[in-house]
């Protein structure tokens, strides 16, 4: 396992389907961004009010970034339909370039993250693309190839934020410590951490 540092990351584009896809999958890679950073924070979907808790669950993730916000109201759960104006959505949010973006994985058993993770890597040719993962019922965490090793006070505060800029999701049954702590704990275990959260990167540039 060769260790790598995103060393002079200062543009970052975010992808989520919905509210809260962004801070489960990668909010502990957020929590790690170090230095100024311009961040642009893309929505595909979400009622007003969820959006402002995605809003506030940014704001206390990234402290002191510069966050542009690009949210939009495409219907949940619908997202292929509309194949269109997301691939619009996405071309949008490279047309100012990244160093690295964040997006849903292509093997995700959600139709809407899975469209998200097809249209990113067509529009960014040369930026690192990390493919985050989700916790959910449909049991869809397989083998990832990218690991943030995660201090044990980051990924309790990680949870920590969750639960406190995402309180509409308080009563899903999945929406726990344990889930959340315990994939981490996982994670880590596959690379010699307490915990990690886990990415797959289909391409990367290496400069000797």
């Amino acid at each position: 396992m060769l260790p790598f540092a995103l060393a002079g990351v200062r543009r970052v584009v975010l992808f989520g389907a919905h509210p809260d896809d962004i801070e489960i999958g990668a909010g502990g890679l957020l929590l790690s961004l170090a230095g100024p950073l311009d961040v642009r924070y893309v929505l595909l979907s979400g009622t007003p009010d969820r959006q402002a808790e995605a809003r506030a669950a940014a704001a206390a993730f990234l402290p002191g970034a510069r966050i542009t916000f690009d949210l939009h109201d495409l219907p949940d759960g619908r997202g292929p339909a509309h194949w269109d104006r997301a691939k619009d959505i996405v071309q949008a949010a490279a047309a100012g370039g990244a160093d690295l973006v964040v997006a849903p994985a292509r093997d995700d058993a959600h139709q809407d993250h899975r469209l998200l993770a097809e249209l990113v890597p067509t529009a960014f040719r040369d930026a690192v693309v990390l493919h985050y993962e989700i916790p959910k019922w449909d049991g869809d965490c397989g083998r990832r190839n990218v690991y943030v090793p995660l201090p044990d006070e980051r990924a309790r505060r990680k949870v920590e934020l969750l639960h406190a800029n995402f309180p509409s999701q308080k009563d899903r049954d999945w929406w726990d410590d344990e889930v959340f702590l315990g994939l981490a704990r996982l994670r880590g275990m596959e690379c010699r951490s307490r915990y990690a959260e886990a990415y797959t990167c289909e391409k990367a540039v290496i400069s000797l």
